[in-house]
């Protein structure tokens, strides 16, 4: 397998070598490793690395990956960290636009006609900066002589990858992990690993979020072993049942290995610690447990976030643990009943934020400490429910979710806003993805990353098509594989609304940005087909949220009525020294000299980009508090 170039201009080809995607659970040797979670299978790769800027790809150094390149003359970056934040490249915020343009003319492939020739190449722009990584390292004893992938968490927006020399693959969606399996390759001395980052591709038109837009390695890359019998999936489903007062519970698990003289033991314990069900099986591929009873289960809800413990463990015939993997779920229903969402069978109320992830210092780059903060403050000022605008994020944040009763609207990593809506009018001539069959395969494979990873977490209650993408035969794609693959929750998308002809295809639920009060009264007294959700509103910027009363108020009167998301929790802003007083001072869109730029649209949260509460919070706060 030869990398090539030409990918990058190729809607069609957005995974190249990778490992499918897969449950984000994690893996153990032993349970004193699992209480302090600290994995022996794992190895950082995060800290300095190796690192060359490129202008664009014409220029850049083609045969670094090779094992007797001469990298000397590298500089160092660490990782993760946006390349921009490094100080080469400049930032740049935009919300609908894409960040070409006025400086060249693109269309996306296939829109224009269905020769792909016609239009300005991503693998040849001059706009298309270029990363270039090389990390060394060794591996950790206890990762030698096993099976051994490398995960990387988040790229942006479109990364080549080697190791020793070998070409591994090739990955877009950068709010997903891609992982490769590094084991053929592998030495026990010290291995090179390379990486080829590029700004631009045509992953670039589906990832026009209303963000800075950066590039590089920008969450964790980790080594991961596999012991020689390995959880590769895992799924989890438990519904409540009988008037909500029993649990049933279900497991799937996919097996990678040999599974010759093992077992496999699967344990179910309360956050107590109390053992409620046990039960041993001889190792297969693939192993289930079916509609399994669990009697007078608690339930998990925004005030009661009940969990229970998993403990799966791969047990060779000596009894010794060659593997545990722990996971917490809850039971919960979300289902629509003449017409109302209900979870537990009781009316749902979403007193939601949208959320990017943000931190003024590092951008998307957060803590653990940044997503804790984030979650306490929610739960101070009565926000129950966070919509991932407009990615998934770090896994951390929906083990929080879970752990807290934060009710989550996951969202694929899709936005095309700019190739639909010009200057405030519909105009899809040229939309993505649409109804273009060459555009269809990459954002189905958007919403298998985001379903596979997160399909296990309680506090996830609707999936999310991605945002403001207009619609067409492609999303109703996506939605339709969320509905087969997944019964226990609901389908939401908002860009239906302005293309209705496919409201019978799409979304579980009838959702609008910024509708007023007098307009949803309107839908709802004019014979719904379904529950009403504002996906966005009360866009705070300035000292906003004045008229959030009239929002509140239809709660009583209207049960079709769900609440909605605001836009949105926090500022993007980044921190910087002023030149003048030598203060830090925070700076917002347009500040960087950059050209397009939605200026200060960046500064429209509850909180300030580092985090302290604007006043908008304390009307959250109280009207939050009064809708609970």
């Amino acid at each position: 397998m030869k990398p090539n170039i030409n990918w990058l201009d190729d809607p069609e080809t957005f995974r190249i070598g990778q490992i499918s995607a897969h449950s984000d659970h994690k893996l153990y040797r032993n349970l004193d490793e699992v209480t302090n979670d600290n994995s022996s299978y794992v190895q950082k790769l995060n800290g300095s690395w190796q690192f060359h800027f490129s202008d664009n790809p014409i220029n850049r150094i083609k045969n670094f990956y090779e094992m007797d390149f001469d990298s000397n003359k590298f500089k160092s970056i660490k990782v993760p960290q946006h390349i921009e934040f490094a100080g080469y490249d400049r930032f740049q915020y935009i919300n609908t636009f894409y960040p070409w343009e006025g400086h060249v003319f693109r269309r996306p492939a296939y829109t224009l006609s269905q020769n792909n020739t016609d239009i300005e190449k991503f693998s040849q722009a001059k706009d298309n900066h270029v990363g270039l990584y090389i990390k060394e390292f060794t591996l950790n004893a206890s990762l030698q002589n096993k099976s051994v992938r490398v995960r990387f968490d988040g790229v942006e927006k479109a990364m080549y990858v080697w190791l020793n020399g070998h070409f591994l693959g090739y990955a877009e969606d950068s709010f997903t992990p891609s992982e490769f399996d590094l084991t053929p390759y592998l030495t026990s001395n010290k291995n090179k690993l390379a990486v080829e980052v590029f700004k631009l591709s045509t992953a670039s038109y589906l990832e026009d979020q209303d963000m800075f837009r950066f590039f590089g390695i920008f969450r964790d890359v980790t080594l991961i072993a596999q012991p020689k019998l390995h959880v590769e999936d895992l799924l989890i489903r438990s519904v409540p049942i009988n008037n909500c007062k029993d649990g049933q519970l279900s497991l799937q698990t996919k097996l990678v290995g040999k599974i010759s003289d093992t077992k496999v033991r699967f344990t179910v314990k309360d956050m107590a610690g109390r053992q409620l069900f046990q039960t041993t099986q001889p190792a297969n591929h693939h192993l289930a447990i079916t509609n399994h009873v669990l009697k007078n289960i608690q339930l998990w809800d925004n005030k009661h976030p009940n969990l229970y413990q998993l403990l799966i463990e791969i047990i060779d015939t000596t009894d010794n643990v060659l593997e545990i993997v722990p996971y917490e779920f809850g039971f919960r229903k979300i289902e629509i009943k003449n017409k109302v969402i209900l979870l537990n069978s009781k009316r749902l109320i979403v007193n939601g934020v949208n959320r990017h992830e943000w931190n003024c210092r590092s951008g998307r780059v957060i803590s653990d400490d940044d997503m804790k903060f984030d979650i306490q403050t929610m739960l101070d000022n009565h926000i129950n429910a966070v919509r991932t605008c407009h990615y998934p994020d770090q896994t951390v944040w929906y083990d929080l979710c879970d752990a807290h009763g934060i009710y989550v609207m996951a969202e694929d990593n899709l936005e095309s806003h700019g190739t639909w809506q010009k200057l405030g009018t519909v105009e899809p001539s040229y939309n993505v993805p649409g109804s273009l069959p060459q555009w269809q395969a990459a954002v189905l494979d958007r919403a298998k990353n985001n379903y596979e990873l997160l399909k296990n977490h309680t506090s996830i209650l609707f999936w999310s098509l991605g945002n403001e993408s207009y619609a067409g035969d492609d999303i109703a794609a996506m939605n339709t594989y969320y509905k087969k693959i997944d019964p226990t929750r609901l389908v939401h998308y908002e860009g239906v609304f302005h293309n209705p002809q496919y409201k019978s295809k799409i979304s579980d639920v009838e959702s609008q940005m910024y509708t007023t009060p007098t307009a949803i009264i309107n839908y709802l007294k004019n014979n719904p087909q379904k529950p009403f959700l504002l996906c966005e509103y009360m866009h705070d910027m300035g000292n906003s949220l004045g008229g959030m009363k009239s929002y509140i108020d239809l709660l009583k009167r209207f049960p079709m009525y769900q609440g909605g998301f605001i836009w949105d929790f926090i500022d993007q802003a980044i921190e910087v020294t002023d030149e003048i007083t030598g203060q830090k001072v925070l700076r917002y869109g347009g500040d960087f000299d950059d050209r397009p730029s939605d200026y200060e649209f960046s500064g429209d949260g509850l909180l300030f980009a580092d985090r302290t509460p604007k006043p908008a919070m304390q009307e959250v706060n109280y009207y939050y508090g009064q809708s609970k």
